[in-house]
């Protein structure tokens, strides 16, 4: 049991980095898609890890049911694009608020499968004041893996290259996709081979 706790808490943290860097992508309708998309993976790997039949359409439902108050209150996103804002929200950034989302989804669905729940008996109203809380949690969270990627890159004597690495290509993948380029499918295929990597 304690080797599973730890697998999950593994799964959340890389989903949460990897919801953090979709947090910066440009494109607000992209940034959207990237971390839903991240999030929807991370349920489907721990209902793996807890041996719970997954469903990708409830599991989009319940992750939505989740987050939409948090998306609502961003707005259409569309701030991303207001002169000398950027991607700054009252001095916390998207891929923060992004990563704190992913944070406090994978805390909930980790507490309620340990608890011997499934889909059939998960209760979003129930759950929703757990998931408020999680989420403060994970903003401080994300600031502290944003702060120690920073002093790393810094330690290594490093500058983030915006041209490297898997943020820059979940980036270019969903500007294929908004472009046309590329299928929805063909987005999730290659999306998921960037995860794993």
């Amino acid at each position: 049991m304690e080797e599973r706790i730890e697998n999950a808490n593994s799964v959340i943290k890389n989903h949460m980095i990897w919801s953090m860097g979709a947090g910066l992508i440009p494109v607000p309708i992209a940034d959207f898609f990237a971390v839903s998309a991240i999030q929807l993976d991370m349920v489907r790997q721990l209902c793996v890890l807890y041996d719970i039949d997954y469903k990708e359409t409830e599991g989009k439902a319940m992750i939505t049911s989740m987050t939409g108050s948090l998306m609502a209150r961003l707005g259409a996103r569309a701030i991303k694009f207001i002169p000398g804002i950027g991607s700054v929200i009252g001095g916390v950034t998207l891929a923060v608020l992004s990563g704190a989302s992913t944070y406090a989804l994978g805390e909930v669905f980790k507490k309620h499968f340990e608890t011997g729940g499934t889909f059939l008996d998960f209760d979003p109203a129930r759950i929703k004041k757990l998931y408020d809380e999680m989420f403060e949690k994970g903003k401080e969270y994300a600031r502290d893996i944003r702060q120690e990627h920073k002093q790393k890159a810094a330690a290594a004597g490093k500058v983030q290259d915006a041209d490297e690495g898997p943020v820059a290509k979940l980036a270019q993948l969903a500007k294929l996709l908004e472009d046309g380029l590329i299928t929805q499918s063909e987005f999730d295929k290659v999306k998921a081979r960037i995860i794993e990597a």
